[in-house]
């Protein structure tokens, strides 16, 4: 993480006029009574636009199964189709000659409802592939020649609309066949294409693939490397709204097998590549925690119950075996599971009203934890909640959401979920709003849910004096501009020190937040983004890498009336008592310093600052193009001095101490 040199935005904003801030004192004795949870850093990924497909992994192509059956009406994007990252709703693939050379059949299909039949001197195209000078691309394709005789097959790469290409020989014969090619791509473009054309002889298409040679298992190297940089320590997945129509079974087994689905909550294709193997890889990969969620939309109590034994069951199960099978014999042991998601919204399938859904959600925690009595099931919350629209009882007895499933499930839970956005969102007319009120958005969300559950949990009878902790599996900034595909807003300066602030709430909050999960990671509302040749932190991913690497685990209670506003302060000290970590949020355009008045310890050394910062509260990072907004790493901070803090920044200081 270290940089030798400050980026100019820092140095510029250091090396303007300080403005003198109150004391803050810290007692290094005053320590809460509860440690910051690991699982406060976690992420939650969804099939949902680019935040895997197109993000986490590697596949170049898209629909590669044929869920869209391919038309002589080539219109392959539907939805933001004035932007780079267009979402297909139609095939992207285009008939190479007559459009009567290629027809969708039915019969005996090699995946999902029909198979591509290309005739002889005829074949299938897609565009708009990102190559970059001097990778090489493998690929391979499922392919058998009808009749009694060999097909001639050639599949192409091409760039500078066709006038320069690679091609591959690739036989075909009876019965399917998987035919691996490789290309080498001699320049940069976004706008290759693939072909694949029947020189001579008929020929069936069961399905295509094409990644870089440097992906990681199906991912990308360059997600993986940031994703690694970020260290969040417990992924949550599939879903999201995802989940309410998805069925896990889909996701296992042959990838090329595994059916194409139309996007249950969201548009595009779920081409289901991307099932429970691969997340549990890919939470090994970079070393975190899977939580999965489980289906109470359109799913039931057994299918659970039977993901959790794919999981987490021996090798003798039914489900058990089937991993072994696809994947390896030793369980995956997931531990943290979510009973369903945003149960009580009408916009998410299967929704019922709260007297009915409890009993549901009751019969599927029972049956999972029939399967594995040791995981921690999250229960669908919602602090407030009265659906006046849509649940006349639970309008006549007057209590929320949260209340209702805590009063009438509390025996089959552990923790209760909480989401919330902030922002500019889509269900909103809300505008930009001032710095100071922008930074303070989210922190004021935490600190609602945090303080709601305290006085409510306090009131519910059925509780007998328990805490059941909250999980604010979903929490960010969400705004209406989309960049980088379906959901893929930027953000900026202003959004890293919400996003700072927001951790410093959470650091208030231990005696009753215990996880929580950054949604989306990749893309979508993500701390990520990726072009298709690139990957890059956001501001709020710097900011969540920052604290995640170097903020204590003990927090020290602070005076909050001696902390001049807007500054927002926490402090902790490490796991060893010997480092003292303070994180400062500047929301102001001037750069302050603030002196700190320790108690009960002193200084034992220089201390170390990171900062955060941009000249303009609009700065951002972009894929492929130079960082305008890092982590900027000062040694030798006299610590007996304010503690400095530039404009529009984030500081954390750790400083020895004794």
């Amino acid at each position: 993480m270290k940089r030798l040199v400050p980026l100019i935005a820092a140095v510029c904003a250091m090396s303007a006029p300080l403005v003198s801030a109150a004391p803050v004192k810290i007692d290094l004795q005053a320590k809460a009574e509860d440690d910051i949870n690991p699982y406060i850093y976690g992420q939650f990924i969804e099939h949902l636009g680019r935040c895997i497909y197109g993000g986490i992994w590697a596949e170049m192509l898209e629909d590669r199964k044929f869920y869209f059956p391919i038309t002589a009406d080539y219109d392959p994007y539907k939805d933001l189709v004035d932007t780079d990252f267009p979402v297909v709703g139609a095939s992207p693939w285009e008939i190479v000659g007559d459009p009567a050379g290629v027809t969708m059949v039915a019969a005996d299909s090699f995946v999902g409802d029909h198979t591509p039949r290309v005739a002889a001197g005829h074949g299938i195209r897609q565009h708009d592939l990102a190559l970059k000078p001097g990778m090489d691309y493998p690929g391979y394709v499922w392919i058998e020649a009808l009749g009694d005789q060999p097909a001639t097959v050639t599949v192409s790469l091409s760039w500078d609309g066709g006038a320069d290409s690679v091609t591959v020989d690739v036989p075909a014969n009876a019965g399917y066949m998987k035919r691996t090619f490789r290309f080498n791509s001699p320049v940069a473009t976004e706008k290759a294409s693939f072909t694949i054309h029947a020189d001579a002889g008929d020929i069936m298409v069961g399905t295509a693939s094409i990644m870089p040679a440097d992906n990681v298992n199906g991912m990308r190297a360059d997600t993986l490397e940031l994703l690694k940089d970020l260290n969040g320590t417990i992924y949550r997945w599939p879903g999201g709204n995802f989940v309410s129509g998805y069925d896990w079974r889909d996701g296992i087994g042959d990838r090329d097998r595994r059916p194409p689905r139309k996007n249950p909550a969201w548009t595009g294709v779920e081409h289901n590549d991307f099932g429970t193997d691969e997340f549990i890889a890919f939470c090994r990969e970079i070393g975190a925690e899977p939580s999965i969620a489980a289906n109470t939309g359109f799913g039931d109590a057994y299918s659970a119950a039977q993901w959790v034994e794919y999981c987490n069951g021996s090798a003798d199960t039914t489900a058990g075996t089937w991993r072994a099978q696809n994947a390896t014999a030793e369980p995956y042991d997931v531990k943290y599971w979510c009973v369903g998601n945003e149960m009580f919204g009408t916009w998410q399938l299967g929704f019922m009203q709260i007297s009915q859904y409890v009993l549901k959600h009751n019969q599927v925690a029972a049956a999972m934890w029939a399967k594995d009595p040791s995981l921690h099931l999250v229960a669908v919350g919602e602090l407030g909640g009265i659906n006046e629209a849509n649940d006349p009882e639970q309008v006549r007895v007057g209590k929320g959401w949260s209340h209702r499933i805590m009063e009438a499930s509390a025996d089959y839970m552990t923790e209760i979920s909480e989401h919330f956005y902030s922002g500019r969102t889509p269900w909103t007319e809300n505008q930009e709003v001032g710095l100071v009120e922008h930074v303070g958005l989210v922190k004021a969300a935490i600190r609602t849910k945090a303080q709601g559950h305290r006085e409510l949990q306090a009131k519910i009878p059925e509780l007998n004096g328990r805490i059941i902790p909250i999980s604010m599996d979903e929490w960010n900034y969400w705004h209406r501009d989309y960049d980088y595909g379906e959901l893929g807003c930027t953000y900026r300066v202003d959004d890293g020190l919400g996003i700072a602030a927001g951790l410093h709430e959470y650091y208030r909050n231990t005696d009753i937040i215990h996880l929580a999960f950054y949604a989306q990671t990749v893309n979508v509302i993500g701390a990520i983004k990726t072009s298709k040749t690139a990957a890059e932190m956001e501001t709020t991913g710097l900011v969540l890498q920052l604290y995640r690497e170097h903020y204590g685990t003990q927090p020290i209670e602070l005076d909050a009336a001696q902390i001049a506003e807007p500054l927002d302060v926490v402090a902790a000290l490490t796991a060893d008592g010997k480092t003292l970590t303070v994180g400062i949020v500047n929301p102001t355009t001037d750069a302050v310093a603030v002196p700190i008045d320790l108690v009960a310890g002193s200084a034992t050394g220089d201390a170390t600052r990171y900062v955060i910062a941009g000249e303009h509260r609009h700065d951002h990072n972009t894929p492929g193009e130079p960082r305008v907004i890092d982590i900027v790493e000062t040694n030798g901070v006299d610590a007996t001095q304010p503690l400095e803090v530039p404009a529009l920044g984030v500081a954390l200081f750790t400083i020895p101490v004794k």
